[in-house]
Protein backbone atom coordinates (compact mmCIF):
# COMPACT_ATOMS: atom_id res chain seq x y z
CA UNK A 1 0.00 0.00 0.00
CA UNK A 2 1.08 3.33 -0.52
CA UNK A 3 3.20 5.12 2.00
CA UNK A 4 4.23 8.64 2.47
CA UNK A 5 5.64 8.34 6.01
CA UNK A 6 8.96 5.44 5.59
CA UNK A 7 11.49 6.31 7.77
CA UNK A 8 11.18 4.59 11.36
CA UNK A 9 12.65 5.13 14.66
CA UNK A 10 11.78 4.45 18.95
CA UNK A 11 9.63 6.82 20.11
CA UNK A 12 11.97 7.13 22.98
CA UNK A 13 14.55 8.54 20.37
CA UNK A 14 11.97 10.71 18.77
CA UNK A 15 13.50 13.92 20.03
CA UNK A 16 16.44 13.42 18.29
CA UNK A 17 15.05 11.95 15.11
CA UNK A 18 15.56 13.94 11.44
CA UNK A 19 12.03 15.35 10.81
CA UNK A 20 11.09 15.02 7.00
CA UNK A 21 9.52 18.64 7.15
CA UNK A 22 9.76 21.89 8.64
CA UNK A 23 6.80 22.86 10.25
CA UNK A 24 6.64 26.17 7.59
CA UNK A 25 6.95 23.45 4.73
CA UNK A 26 4.08 21.41 5.42
CA UNK A 27 2.50 21.29 2.12
CA UNK A 28 0.85 17.89 2.10
CA UNK A 29 3.43 17.25 -0.51
CA UNK A 30 4.21 13.50 -0.52
CA UNK A 31 7.12 12.46 1.06
CA UNK A 32 7.34 8.54 -0.58
CA UNK A 33 10.37 6.27 -0.81
CA UNK A 34 10.56 3.11 -0.55
CA UNK A 35 7.13 2.00 -1.20
CA UNK A 36 6.82 0.13 -4.88
CA UNK A 37 3.44 -0.91 -4.21
CA UNK A 38 0.39 1.09 -5.81
CA UNK A 39 -2.51 2.07 -2.94
CA UNK A 40 -5.51 -0.05 -4.02
CA UNK A 41 -8.26 2.28 -5.24
CA UNK A 42 -11.11 2.85 -2.94
CA UNK A 43 -13.54 0.97 -4.86
CA UNK A 44 -11.12 -1.97 -5.11
CA UNK A 45 -11.45 -2.22 -1.31
CA UNK A 46 -15.04 -1.31 -1.11
CA UNK A 47 -15.81 -4.37 -3.82
CA UNK A 48 -13.72 -7.36 -1.21
CA UNK A 49 -15.33 -9.81 0.73
CA UNK A 50 -14.36 -9.64 4.44
CA UNK A 51 -15.98 -12.93 5.16
CA UNK A 52 -13.77 -14.93 7.12
CA UNK A 53 -11.21 -12.79 7.87
CA UNK A 54 -9.87 -11.61 11.22
CA UNK A 55 -9.64 -7.52 11.84
CA UNK A 56 -7.10 -6.70 14.44
CA UNK A 57 -8.18 -3.92 16.99
CA UNK A 58 -5.63 -2.52 19.81
CA UNK A 59 -8.06 -0.30 21.82
CA UNK A 60 -7.04 1.97 25.20
CA UNK A 61 -9.65 1.51 28.54
CA UNK A 62 -11.75 4.28 27.47
CA UNK A 63 -15.97 4.50 27.51
CA UNK A 64 -15.93 4.87 23.98
CA UNK A 65 -14.03 1.09 24.02
CA UNK A 66 -16.69 -0.40 26.24
CA UNK A 67 -19.31 1.01 24.18
CA UNK A 68 -18.21 0.55 20.53
CA UNK A 69 -17.28 -3.71 22.21
CA UNK A 70 -21.30 -3.51 22.61
CA UNK A 71 -22.08 -2.24 18.90
CA UNK A 72 -19.15 -4.78 17.29
CA UNK A 73 -20.80 -7.94 16.76
CA UNK A 74 -23.62 -5.78 14.36
CA UNK A 75 -20.59 -5.44 12.65
CA UNK A 76 -19.30 -8.73 12.56
CA UNK A 77 -22.76 -9.71 11.20
CA UNK A 78 -22.66 -6.94 8.89
CA UNK A 79 -19.28 -8.14 6.91
CA UNK A 80 -18.79 -12.32 8.33
CA UNK A 81 -15.52 -10.59 10.09
CA UNK A 82 -14.15 -11.56 13.33
CA UNK A 83 -13.08 -8.88 15.48
CA UNK A 84 -10.45 -9.74 17.58
CA UNK A 85 -9.44 -6.89 20.28
CA UNK A 86 -6.20 -6.05 22.61
CA UNK A 87 -7.31 -3.59 24.85
CA UNK A 88 -4.62 -1.83 27.32
CA UNK A 89 -4.08 0.79 29.73
CA UNK A 90 -3.07 4.31 28.14
CA UNK A 91 0.63 3.50 29.53
CA UNK A 92 0.70 -0.09 28.23
CA UNK A 93 -0.70 0.88 24.66
CA UNK A 94 2.28 3.08 24.57
CA UNK A 95 4.64 0.74 25.25
CA UNK A 96 2.95 -1.70 22.67
CA UNK A 97 2.98 1.02 19.93
CA UNK A 98 7.10 1.94 20.77
CA UNK A 99 7.83 -1.77 20.38
CA UNK A 100 5.83 -3.37 17.86
CA UNK A 101 4.50 -0.40 15.55
CA UNK A 102 8.59 0.79 15.18
CA UNK A 103 8.87 -2.67 14.12
CA UNK A 104 6.83 -3.09 11.24
CA UNK A 105 4.39 -5.33 13.32
CA UNK A 106 1.52 -6.29 10.66
CA UNK A 107 -0.29 -7.83 13.89
CA UNK A 108 -2.39 -4.76 14.97
CA UNK A 109 -4.79 -3.27 12.03
CA UNK A 110 -6.52 -0.81 13.50
CA UNK A 111 -5.64 1.39 16.07
CA UNK A 112 -6.59 3.90 18.77
CA UNK A 113 -4.29 6.84 19.83
CA UNK A 114 -3.91 10.15 21.18
CA UNK A 115 -3.84 13.04 18.61
CA UNK A 116 -2.51 15.79 20.87
CA UNK A 117 0.60 13.42 21.78
CA UNK A 118 0.95 10.78 19.17
CA UNK A 119 -0.20 12.50 15.70
CA UNK A 120 3.23 14.38 14.75
CA UNK A 121 5.31 11.64 16.50
CA UNK A 122 3.47 8.54 14.70
CA UNK A 123 2.82 10.09 11.59
CA UNK A 124 6.14 11.11 11.33
CA UNK A 125 7.71 8.11 12.13
CA UNK A 126 5.98 5.92 9.38
CA UNK A 127 3.24 4.10 11.84
CA UNK A 128 0.15 5.48 10.49
CA UNK A 129 -1.47 4.69 7.02
CA UNK A 130 -2.77 7.67 4.68
CA UNK A 131 -6.03 7.20 4.55
CA UNK A 132 -6.63 10.09 2.47
CA UNK A 133 -8.13 8.70 -0.51
CA UNK A 134 -10.15 6.47 1.73
CA UNK A 135 -11.57 9.15 3.42
CA UNK A 136 -11.97 12.06 0.92
CA UNK A 137 -13.89 9.52 -1.36
CA UNK A 138 -16.73 8.19 0.45
CA UNK A 139 -19.76 11.09 0.06
CA UNK A 140 -22.00 9.05 1.99
CA UNK A 141 -19.38 8.61 5.07
CA UNK A 142 -18.58 12.12 4.52
CA UNK A 143 -15.58 13.67 5.80
CA UNK A 144 -16.69 16.69 5.85
CA UNK A 145 -18.98 16.16 8.30
CA UNK A 146 -16.38 16.10 10.89
CA UNK A 147 -15.62 19.44 12.68
CA UNK A 148 -12.64 20.98 11.55
CA UNK A 149 -10.52 21.36 14.54
CA UNK A 150 -9.85 17.63 15.95
CA UNK A 151 -9.85 16.57 11.76
CA UNK A 152 -6.72 19.10 11.68
CA UNK A 153 -5.46 17.00 14.04
CA UNK A 154 -5.84 13.52 12.84
CA UNK A 155 -3.84 15.23 9.75
CA UNK A 156 -0.50 15.04 8.72
CA UNK A 157 1.43 17.68 5.95
CA UNK A 158 -2.14 17.20 3.97
CA UNK A 159 -2.64 13.82 4.77
CA UNK A 160 -5.53 12.06 6.66
CA UNK A 161 -4.50 10.02 8.69
CA UNK A 162 -6.86 9.27 11.57
CA UNK A 163 -10.43 9.50 12.28
CA UNK A 164 -11.43 11.76 15.63
CA UNK A 165 -13.84 9.24 17.88
CA UNK A 166 -13.44 11.80 21.21
CA UNK A 167 -13.60 15.24 21.32
CA UNK A 168 -13.98 17.98 24.17
CA UNK A 169 -14.16 21.94 23.87
CA UNK A 170 -13.41 25.11 26.10
CA UNK A 171 -16.77 25.82 27.42
CA UNK A 172 -17.81 28.58 30.37
CA UNK A 173 -19.72 27.23 33.81
CA UNK A 174 -21.30 30.23 35.66
CA UNK A 175 -23.65 30.85 38.40
CA UNK A 176 -26.78 31.68 36.86
CA UNK A 177 -28.28 33.37 40.32
CA UNK A 178 -24.87 34.96 40.74
CA UNK A 179 -25.44 36.73 37.77
CA UNK A 180 -28.89 37.87 38.26
CA UNK A 181 -28.25 39.13 41.62
CA UNK A 182 -26.04 41.65 40.17
CA UNK A 183 -28.13 42.24 36.91
CA UNK A 184 -25.64 41.03 34.15
CA UNK A 185 -25.76 39.03 31.31
CA UNK A 186 -23.87 35.95 30.60
CA UNK A 187 -20.77 37.30 28.74
CA UNK A 188 -19.91 37.55 25.35
CA UNK A 189 -16.28 38.62 25.78
CA UNK A 190 -13.65 38.71 27.99
CA UNK A 191 -13.79 42.07 28.86
CA UNK A 192 -17.53 41.60 29.80
CA UNK A 193 -16.25 38.22 32.03
CA UNK A 194 -13.79 40.12 33.75
CA UNK A 195 -16.37 42.89 34.62
CA UNK A 196 -19.18 40.39 35.90
CA UNK A 197 -16.23 38.74 37.87
CA UNK A 198 -15.14 41.57 39.53
CA UNK A 199 -19.26 42.55 40.16
CA UNK A 200 -19.89 39.44 41.98
CA UNK A 201 -17.05 38.91 44.13
CA UNK A 202 -17.40 42.60 44.91
CA UNK A 203 -21.17 41.57 45.64
CA UNK A 204 -20.32 38.44 47.66
CA UNK A 205 -16.87 38.56 49.06
CA UNK A 206 -16.59 34.67 50.12
CA UNK A 207 -17.07 33.90 46.03
CA UNK A 208 -14.06 34.48 43.54
CA UNK A 209 -15.35 35.78 40.57
CA UNK A 210 -13.31 33.29 38.05
CA UNK A 211 -11.29 30.17 39.34
CA UNK A 212 -9.30 27.98 36.74
CA UNK A 213 -6.00 25.78 36.52
CA UNK A 214 -2.83 27.30 38.19
CA UNK A 215 -0.50 24.45 37.35
CA UNK A 216 2.25 25.11 35.28
CA UNK A 217 1.47 21.97 33.02
CA UNK A 218 -2.31 21.33 33.72
CA UNK A 219 -2.89 25.03 33.10
CA UNK A 220 -1.41 24.93 29.56
CA UNK A 221 -4.68 23.27 28.19
CA UNK A 222 -7.20 25.56 29.05
CA UNK A 223 -4.66 28.56 28.98
CA UNK A 224 -4.84 27.69 25.13
CA UNK A 225 -8.46 29.50 24.61
CA UNK A 226 -7.19 32.86 26.14
CA UNK A 227 -4.27 32.83 24.39
CA UNK A 228 -6.06 32.13 20.53
CA UNK A 229 -8.62 34.75 21.61
CA UNK A 230 -6.11 37.10 22.17
CA UNK A 231 -4.29 36.47 18.66
CA UNK A 232 -1.87 34.33 19.96
CA UNK A 233 -0.16 30.63 19.53
CA UNK A 234 2.27 29.01 21.03
CA UNK A 235 4.57 28.75 17.20
CA UNK A 236 5.35 30.93 14.79
CA UNK A 237 4.71 29.80 11.30
CA UNK A 238 8.72 29.65 11.12
CA UNK A 239 8.55 27.09 14.01
CA UNK A 240 10.01 29.58 16.58
CA UNK A 241 8.40 30.01 19.61
CA UNK A 242 5.31 32.50 19.64
CA UNK A 243 5.06 32.75 23.05
CA UNK A 244 6.71 36.32 23.49
CA UNK A 245 4.56 38.00 21.27
CA UNK A 246 2.32 41.15 22.27
CA UNK A 247 -0.87 38.98 21.99
CA UNK A 248 0.73 35.78 23.90
CA UNK A 249 1.97 38.28 26.67
CA UNK A 250 -1.66 39.90 26.57
CA UNK A 251 -3.63 36.93 27.31
CA UNK A 252 -0.78 35.64 29.83
CA UNK A 253 -1.47 38.93 31.85
CA UNK A 254 -5.19 38.26 30.91
CA UNK A 255 -5.64 34.93 32.72
CA UNK A 256 -3.02 36.03 35.42
CA UNK A 257 -5.43 38.93 36.67
CA UNK A 258 -8.68 37.55 36.22
CA UNK A 259 -7.78 34.94 38.68
CA UNK A 260 -5.60 36.97 41.30
CA UNK A 261 -7.91 39.91 41.30
CA UNK A 262 -11.25 38.65 41.94
CA UNK A 263 -10.65 36.55 45.32
CA UNK A 264 -9.94 36.86 49.16
CA UNK A 265 -8.87 33.06 48.98
CA UNK A 266 -5.44 32.04 49.08
CA UNK A 267 -4.83 30.78 45.55
CA UNK A 268 -3.25 27.14 45.21
CA UNK A 269 -0.49 27.18 42.27
CA UNK A 270 -1.12 23.80 41.40
CA UNK A 271 -4.61 23.31 40.52
CA UNK A 272 -5.83 21.01 37.94
CA UNK A 273 -9.47 20.46 37.06
CA UNK A 274 -10.44 18.43 40.17
CA UNK A 275 -9.32 20.72 42.39
CA UNK A 276 -10.97 23.76 40.48
CA UNK A 277 -14.08 22.14 40.03
CA UNK A 278 -14.37 20.99 43.79
CA UNK A 279 -14.07 25.00 44.31
CA UNK A 280 -17.28 25.51 41.70
CA UNK A 281 -19.21 22.76 43.31
CA UNK A 282 -18.84 24.00 46.19
CA UNK A 283 -20.31 27.59 45.84
CA UNK A 284 -17.29 29.69 46.04
CA UNK A 285 -16.70 30.37 42.53
CA UNK A 286 -18.79 32.23 39.90
CA UNK A 287 -16.83 31.67 36.73
CA UNK A 288 -14.53 28.51 35.23
CA UNK A 289 -13.86 27.94 31.52
CA UNK A 290 -12.82 24.19 31.34
CA UNK A 291 -13.69 21.02 28.73
CA UNK A 292 -17.41 20.29 28.50
CA UNK A 293 -17.18 16.68 29.08
CA UNK A 294 -17.29 17.16 32.81
CA UNK A 295 -19.90 19.01 32.63
CA UNK A 296 -21.94 16.18 34.85
CA UNK A 297 -19.14 16.87 37.30
CA UNK A 298 -21.29 20.11 37.83
CA UNK A 299 -25.16 19.17 36.99
CA UNK A 300 -25.23 16.02 39.50
CA UNK A 301 -26.11 17.07 42.73
CA UNK A 302 -24.10 14.46 44.56
CA UNK A 303 -20.98 16.54 43.57
CA UNK A 304 -22.27 19.84 43.33
CA UNK A 305 -23.79 22.22 45.53
CA UNK A 306 -24.70 24.64 42.77
CA UNK A 307 -26.20 22.13 41.01
CA UNK A 308 -29.34 23.96 39.87
CA UNK A 309 -27.60 26.78 39.12
CA UNK A 310 -24.92 26.23 37.17
CA UNK A 311 -25.03 27.24 33.49
CA UNK A 312 -23.22 26.74 30.49
CA UNK A 313 -22.04 29.04 27.80
CA UNK A 314 -19.38 29.45 24.53
CA UNK A 315 -16.13 30.66 25.25
CA UNK A 316 -16.28 34.53 25.57
CA UNK A 317 -13.97 36.59 22.48
CA UNK A 318 -11.47 38.36 22.99
CA UNK A 319 -9.56 40.90 20.67
CA UNK A 320 -9.34 38.05 18.09
CA UNK A 321 -12.48 36.65 18.45
CA UNK A 322 -14.00 33.32 20.48
CA UNK A 323 -11.39 30.91 19.80
CA UNK A 324 -12.14 27.92 22.08
CA UNK A 325 -9.73 24.44 21.76
CA UNK A 326 -11.91 21.81 19.91
CA UNK A 327 -9.61 18.85 20.02
CA UNK A 328 -9.62 15.12 19.33
CA UNK A 329 -8.94 13.09 22.67
CA UNK A 330 -8.72 9.97 20.89
CA UNK A 331 -8.65 8.39 17.11
CA UNK A 332 -8.72 5.38 14.96
CA UNK A 333 -5.63 4.57 12.60
CA UNK A 334 -4.71 2.18 10.27
CA UNK A 335 -1.30 0.50 10.84
CA UNK A 336 1.02 1.55 7.80
CA UNK A 337 1.90 -1.92 7.77
CA UNK A 338 -1.19 -3.81 8.19
CA UNK A 339 -1.93 -6.97 5.14
CA UNK A 340 -5.88 -6.25 5.81
CA UNK A 341 -6.09 -2.67 4.62
CA UNK A 342 -9.64 -3.51 3.66
CA UNK A 343 -11.12 -5.23 6.96
CA UNK A 344 -8.99 -2.04 8.80
CA UNK A 345 -10.77 0.68 6.69
CA UNK A 346 -14.51 -0.97 7.06
CA UNK A 347 -13.70 -1.15 10.59
CA UNK A 348 -12.62 2.21 10.99
CA UNK A 349 -15.57 3.69 8.63
CA UNK A 350 -18.33 1.48 10.86
CA UNK A 351 -17.22 2.71 13.87
CA UNK A 352 -16.67 6.23 12.71
CA UNK A 353 -20.34 6.42 10.60
CA UNK A 354 -22.71 8.72 11.03
CA UNK A 355 -25.14 6.29 12.40
CA UNK A 356 -22.84 4.82 15.07
CA UNK A 357 -21.49 7.95 16.10
CA UNK A 358 -24.98 8.83 16.80
CA UNK A 359 -25.39 5.62 18.64
CA UNK A 360 -22.80 6.27 21.19
CA UNK A 361 -23.69 10.18 21.52
CA UNK A 362 -26.84 8.87 23.37
CA UNK A 363 -24.17 6.54 25.60
CA UNK A 364 -22.70 10.25 26.20
CA UNK A 365 -19.77 10.22 24.02
CA UNK A 366 -18.29 12.92 22.85
CA UNK A 367 -17.69 12.43 19.04
CA UNK A 368 -16.41 14.71 16.29
CA UNK A 369 -19.38 14.72 13.42
CA UNK A 370 -21.18 17.90 13.26
CA UNK A 371 -24.31 16.43 12.00
CA UNK A 372 -24.88 14.34 15.29
CA UNK A 373 -24.19 17.50 17.20
CA UNK A 374 -27.25 19.27 15.24
CA UNK A 375 -29.72 15.50 15.97
CA UNK A 376 -32.00 16.00 18.69
CA UNK A 377 -31.56 12.44 19.00
CA UNK A 378 -27.74 12.58 19.99
CA UNK A 379 -28.38 15.53 22.70
CA UNK A 380 -31.74 14.64 24.10
CA UNK A 381 -29.92 14.18 27.61
CA UNK A 382 -27.74 17.12 27.36
CA UNK A 383 -28.50 20.52 29.03
CA UNK A 384 -30.02 23.24 26.19
CA UNK A 385 -27.21 25.29 26.97
CA UNK A 386 -24.62 23.08 26.59
CA UNK A 387 -25.80 21.73 23.46
CA UNK A 388 -25.49 25.14 21.73
CA UNK A 389 -22.44 26.11 23.48
CA UNK A 390 -20.81 22.76 22.33
CA UNK A 391 -22.00 23.85 18.61
CA UNK A 392 -20.71 27.00 18.55
CA UNK A 393 -17.66 26.02 20.16
CA UNK A 394 -17.25 23.41 17.52
CA UNK A 395 -17.51 25.48 14.91
CA UNK A 396 -15.13 28.32 16.53
CA UNK A 397 -12.57 25.81 17.67
CA UNK A 398 -9.29 25.57 17.08
CA UNK A 399 -7.58 21.76 16.91
CA UNK A 400 -5.30 22.31 19.48
CA UNK A 401 -4.99 22.79 23.47
CA UNK A 402 -1.01 22.25 23.49
CA UNK A 403 1.91 22.81 21.82
CA UNK A 404 2.04 20.29 18.93
CA UNK A 405 5.56 19.26 19.34
CA UNK A 406 7.37 15.59 19.92
CA UNK A 407 7.97 16.16 23.47
CA UNK A 408 4.26 17.34 24.65
CA UNK A 409 5.22 17.22 28.67
CA UNK A 410 8.48 19.04 28.67
CA UNK A 411 7.03 22.11 26.67
CA UNK A 412 3.86 22.28 28.94
CA UNK A 413 6.15 22.99 31.33
CA UNK A 414 7.54 25.46 29.69
CA UNK A 415 4.91 27.37 28.32
CA UNK A 416 3.00 26.91 31.59
CA UNK A 417 5.66 29.14 33.64
CA UNK A 418 4.30 32.18 32.74
CA UNK A 419 0.47 31.31 33.72
CA UNK A 420 1.90 30.52 37.17
CA UNK A 421 4.15 33.75 37.40
CA UNK A 422 1.02 35.50 36.11
CA UNK A 423 -1.39 34.30 38.37
CA UNK A 424 0.95 35.28 41.59
CA UNK A 425 1.06 38.56 39.99
CA UNK A 426 5.36 38.23 39.74
CA UNK A 427 7.69 39.86 37.00
CA UNK A 428 5.58 38.11 34.41
CA UNK A 429 7.79 39.83 31.47
CA UNK A 430 10.79 38.54 32.66
CA UNK A 431 8.98 35.31 32.88
CA UNK A 432 7.57 35.45 29.14
CA UNK A 433 11.43 36.11 28.07
CA UNK A 434 13.00 33.50 29.96
CA UNK A 435 10.24 30.70 28.88
CA UNK A 436 10.49 32.75 25.20
CA UNK A 437 14.19 31.66 25.36
CA UNK A 438 14.07 28.32 26.49
CA UNK A 439 11.15 27.18 24.46
CA UNK A 440 12.77 28.50 20.97
CA UNK A 441 15.81 26.33 22.29
CA UNK A 442 13.59 23.37 22.71
CA UNK A 443 12.13 23.74 19.50
CA UNK A 444 15.59 23.62 17.28
CA UNK A 445 16.21 20.23 19.48
CA UNK A 446 12.56 18.81 19.28
CA UNK A 447 12.03 19.15 15.33
CA UNK A 448 15.69 17.66 14.64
Amino acid sequence: MKSIFTVKKPIAVLATVLFLATLAGCSGASTETSSSTAAPQPSELEGQDLAGTTIRVTLANHVWTESIKELIPQFEEETGATVEISQLAEDQLSDQYNVKLNAGTDEIDVLMYRPLQENKLFASNGYLADITDLATSDTDWDWADFQPGPAALTSYEGAVVGVPIITERTVLYYRKDLLEAVGLEVPTTLQELDAAAAAIHAANPDVSGYVGRTGKSAAVTQFNAFLHSYGGTWIAEDGTSAIGSDEARAAYAYYGNLIRNHTNATINPEMSWPEAFAIFQQGQAAFLADADSLYKNMTDPEKSTVSDSVGFAPFPAGPAGSKPYNVAAWALSINQDTTNLAGAWAFVKWATSKEISLELAKLGVSGARTSVWANPEATADYPAELVTAIQLNGANGVGLDRPLVFEVARAREIVGEPIVIAISGGDLDAAIDDANQTFDDFLLTDTK
